[in-house]
């Protein structure tokens, strides 16, 4: 499955997830939520992955996480928060070099209407 494809079946997902649910819970239940959608429609994942960062040739672990990881080759930034600032989106940037990973979605299921809460980065 292409990217663009996959983007599209995750961030599908995360509107189910939000009908069903709607805004003002917290991230963590969002992220189980979405984990039982992604399985439900046969995408691989893994939560709460741990993301070392290398330095001079040693990897060490700083205590980074990233949210969700989506097929080794989409990383997810969940957050359930009254205003996206530009730090969750240096954040979200910042894991993906360090993982090497070329696409990202930040969500903010605290909206609405989630369409308003996606982004997408590219590196």
């Amino acid at each position: 499955m292409k990217i663009n494809e996959l983007t599209e079946k995750v961030i599908g997902c995360a509107i189910e997830v939000h009908k069903v649910l709607g805004p003002g819970l917290l991230e963590s239940t969002y992220e189980q939520c979405f984990a039982r959608e992604l399985s439900l429609s046969a995408i691989n994942f893994k939560i709460q992955v741990g993301l070392p960062v290398e330095y001079k040739g040693v990897y060490l672990d700083c205590g980074y996480r990233i949210d969700m990881l989506i097929e080794e080759r989409l990383i997810l930034e969940l957050k359930s928060v009254e205003e996206v600032v530009n730090i969750h989106k240096a954040q979200l940037l910042t894991y993906m070099k360090l993982a090497k990973i070329k696409v990202g979605l930040l969500i903010n299921f605290n909206v609405k209407l989630l369409k308003n809460g996606i982004e997408r980065f590219m590196l």
